[in-house]
């Protein structure tokens, strides 16, 4: 597998290279396919690690999910690639904290319908968009925990109308022209292309820059107060840089920021004292929680 990773890479390397100088709009197409493209995971890998509660399965408009337990109800939001049972070690404890758990494969994750963009491909609206599909036909989230571009899928999802009183962002992606350094440096493509990209990119959304994270803050703010945020994140995190937490903790009234260190940017969804800060975060009794009768007398 490694050598056939390595392979493309100097694929793509040498084909970059030269639509760099001959052909830079053509570059700029297949990097914006590249951009769009969701890896597909095998189905063995997606598998649940360790036991967990009965599940209710659930589809809405091809998207497959699962409920578990009884409460109010916690989302667990996965990111890029990712799948609801990749935040699994979250399900149990929030279950015998006594909440409601939802997971989902978002549109073309998992084993979900392909979305609007087709078979393996997507993009961060159309997360943001399946999160509230579900939402609206499971029922009001009281929180959600959410996993890289999970984070800013769900900001942009209470950008857009989405109500939630409590939110844990693991691992989250703030800045967007990060993962297009990290792409050019891995791939190998020039100015030339990258700018095209950006155009296109920024004829159909608006530019880049205005998916970041701390840029959609305040219109949350614009439309309710901003929920109650706790960060976690670990600080050697290869794919989303630590101080984008940092950043986001400073901008987001009353967050929280709880730091690991040699976890990465998976192996942090299941590592056990930041599971149960995450399900205590969200079991805290505060002003307002909407919580069932059981709930309160659970905390009481």
């Amino acid at each position: 597998m490694a050598a056939k990773k390595s392979t493309n890479v100097r694929f793509f390397r040498f084909g970059f290279s030269l639509l760099e100088r001959v052909a830079p709009g053509v570059g700029a197409g297949v990097l914006n396919r590249l951009w769009f493209r969701v890896p597909a995971v095998p189905e063995k890998a997606r598998r649940p690690r360790g036991e967990l509660p009965a599940a209710t399965p659930f589809d809405v408009d091809g998207i497959r999910g699962r409920s578990y337990g009884a409460g109010p109800t916690v989302y667990l939001v996965h990111g890029w690639g990712g799948w609801g049972l990749q935040l699994g070690a979250h399900i149990k404890p929030l279950v015998d904290a006594g909440f409601r758990v939802v997971t989902y494969d978002a549109w073309s994750h998992g084993d979900s319908a392909p979305g609007r963009e087709g078979k393996n491909a997507s993009t961060l609206l159309e997360l943001a968009d399946s999160l509230k599909t579900v939402v609206a036909a499971q029922g009001p989230a009281y929180g959600v925990v959410a996993h890289s571009l999970g984070a800013p899928a769900t900001a942009l999802a209470m950008r857009d109308g989405l109500d939630v009183d409590r939110v844990v962002f693991i691992a989250t992606a703030t800045d967007f022209t990060d993962w297009l350094d990290q792409l050019q440096a891995a791939l190998g493509f020039g100015a030339r292309i990258r700018a095209g990209f950006l155009r296109r990119f920024e004829a159909r959304f608006g530019p880049m820059d205005s998916f970041h994270l701390n840029a959609v803050i305040p219109a949350i703010a614009e439309r309710r107060a901003l929920p109650l945020l706790l960060l976690v994140h670990d600080r050697s995190d290869p794919e989303t840089p630590y101080q984008g937490s940092v950043d986001v903790t400073g901008d987001w009234p009353g967050a929280r920021l709880e730091t690991s260190d040699g976890l990465g940017h998976r192996r942090i969804l299941r590592d056990p004292d930041l599971v149960k800060k995450a399900v205590e975060f969200l079991a805290e009794r505060a002003p307002g929680d909407r919580r069932s009768g059981r709930q309160e007398r659970m905390l009481g």
